[in-house]
């Protein structure tokens, strides 16, 4: 995670905790700054998931926490 630091990655999963169950779209996160390789490095490292739907024309990709993700936050909050 070269281009984007830690706080960053904190700021993405705090978003997507706040999201409730479902989820945030790439377009949002992204619309706030996050690059697509920092999503892909929360998703590498298990702390999100995407989804794929086509309910749309075109599709999107809804990026949601994992439980893992939940831990990450309530971990760093207490170190």
């Amino acid at each position: 995670m070269a281009a984007q630091s830690a706080t960053d990655q904190r700021r993405a999963l705090k978003l997507l905790a706040g999201s409730a169950k479902q989820g945030c779209t790439e377009a949002f996160l992204l619309a706030h700054g996050f690059t697509v390789e920092l999503l892909a490095d929360m998703i590498r490292a298990g702390v999100a998931t995407a989804q794929i739907e086509r309910a749309r024309a075109g599709g999107q990709t809804r990026v949601h926490i994992t439980d893992a993700g939940r831990r990450a936050l309530s971990t760093r909050r207490t170190q």
